[in-house]
């Protein structure tokens, strides 16, 4: 295995374990994720809801409880995603920094939070789709759960940027929350009559919405929203990255010195990493 490769990996790795020790986000995606839809689904009417998808300009009459259950569902995988990455990042800020300070390229620590997101997305995006599917049959399940990844996606990073940039966890919890909830709350034309306002497509999540909707009432295709969502990402992505670099590069200038050579790197990344490693790890 390359020295690039073997860096890239053992940073993956520490970056998925430190998810898998969130006992407490963990929890979340087990109870959260299905009690959330299921009361959408079972408190909402099954009335239809004669609704205009943006998007495409049809109206759709898809039934009140269907609705909310996807809109429900993004509500769950961003709120999920963004808090694990929010904890991730603000916890382990520390464990960046002495990374950094020993020497461990920065380039393959931002890969490695990357490669964590996707895969944390991926998992509950496709678990939130099976359980909707276990309500009633979306037309498009594969772009429904394309739909929650990139809404995932969007607020992992946005995690990364409120862990990176707030001092204090409760004012990312409370950015994460609340950035969720209003965005996903004024998209659902069940509950907010401003649900057609042109400003709507200014959230973070309204590529998503769009073709979250599109996906479970309508057979056409939305691949240019999924791509607004992405931007969204991007942006966001963006501004963790510039956070995270800033906070590693003033743990560089105060240490004075740099470790130049690689057995002087290799060993204080282990040292690094040792520090770090859970009981019995």
């Amino acid at each position: 295995m390359s020295r690039r490769l073997l860096l890239f990996t053992t940073a993956t790795r520490y970056a998925l374990t430190e998810h898998v020790r969130n006992r407490f986000a963990m929890l979340l995606v087990a109870l959260f994720i299905p009690v959330w839809i299921s009361l959408a689904y079972l408190s909402i009417p099954d009335t239809p809801a004669h609704i205009r998808l943006r998007a495409t300009g049809q109206i759709l009459a898809p039934r009140g409880n269907e609705l909310t259950e996807i809109t429900g569902a993004l509500n769950a995988v961003t709120l999920i995603v963004g808090f694990m990455m929010f904890a991730a990042t603000f916890s382990g800020g520390g464990f960046d920094r002495r990374l950094a300070l020993a020497g461990y390229p920065r380039f393959h620590l931002v890969l490695a939070k990357i490669a964590s997101l996707v895969l944390a997305s991926a998992a509950v995006a496709v678990y939130a789709t099976a359980l909707i599917r276990l309500s009633f049959a979306p037309r498009r399940s594969v772009l429904l759960a394309a739909a929650l990844f990139c809404a995932a996606m969007t607020y992992g990073a946005l995690g990364v940027a409120f862990g990176s940039l707030l001092r204090r966890e409760v004012e990312g919890m409370f950015a994460i929350v609340m950035t969720s909830t209003i965005d996903l709350a004024l998209q659902n034309p069940i509950a907010s009559s401003a649900a057609n306002s042109p400003l709507i497509s200014y959230l973070p999540s309204y590529g998503a919405m769009q073709t979250a909707t599109a996906a479970g009432f309508s057979t056409t295709p939305l691949p240019g929203y999924l791509a607004i969502q992405l931007i969204w990402f991007t942006a966001a992505a963006l501004v963790g990255l510039l956070a995270f670099h800033r906070r590693t590069r003033n743990a560089l200038h105060r240490s004075g010195h740099l470790w130049w050579t690689s057995g002087h790197r290799d060993r204080g990344c282990r040292e690094a990493i040792t520090e770090n490693v859970p009981p019995g790890g």
